[in-house]
């Protein structure tokens, strides 16, 4: 009974860092499924986040601006980290969005770590869904072509072109599951869903 009276406690304390896991892990179902995060839960994650920071700011008798500005920058960390991989054709505009969503609701350093810790779920996961498939030459002659052509090439426009052409022979990583779980691992190593 004592857990469950903590865990009350901890949801009604941190119930926005609750909200982002749950938003998270519909993003990763749904992406997982569809190989898609949809923009009707990417927009009003960011709309959202963007609110809660003004009233949770002007709650606290701050400048309800300085939350405006702190949710504004978070999002644009969750953007810069991924903007690059979109950019190139590696990385759908959805699993942009989503991390521009986490970071307008827990802001930047918060986004800057979960998406550290994603970046290695992420790892983890091509890793193991390589070695599910098999044909581990193939990946890795693939992994390096990448990396070449990404040093050689560095025009974000032809990089993304010629991405669109091979989609349909790679094997892709629906990257909303990574990002749903090192957020959330990242939100309860350090505390924030306890």
């Amino acid at each position: 009974m004592e857990y469950v009276s903590r865990f009350g406690m901890s949801v009604a304390e941190n119930w926005h860092v609750w909200l982002v896991s749950v938003v998270l892990i519909a993003a990763a179902v749904i992406d997982g499924i569809k190989l898609k995060v949809p923009n009707w839960l990417t927009f009003p994650f960011i709309l959202s986040g963007w609110l809660f920071s003004v009233a949770w700011f002007a709650w606290n008798g701050e400048p309800w601006w300085h939350g405006l500005a702190w949710s504004l920058f978070g999002t644009a960390v969750g953007l810069g980290l991924l903007l690059p991989l979109y950019a190139i054709g590696g990385m759908g505009a959805g699993d942009v969005k989503l991390l521009m969503g986490v970071g307008a609701w827990v802001h930047s350093a918060v986004t800057l770590h979960a998406f550290c810790l994603s970046a290695m779920v992420g790892a983890v996961l091509a890793l193991l869904l390589v070695a599910v498939r098999g044909n581990w030459l193939r990946h890795y002659a693939q992994f390096w072509m990448l990396l070449g052509e990404i040093a050689s090439v560095r025009d974000p426009v032809v990089l993304a072109e010629r991405a669109a052409q091979r989609k349909s022979a790679m094997l892709l990583l629906p990257y909303g599951i990574p990002i749903a779980v090192g957020t959330i691992l990242y939100f309860a190593w350090t505390g924030m869903l306890a």
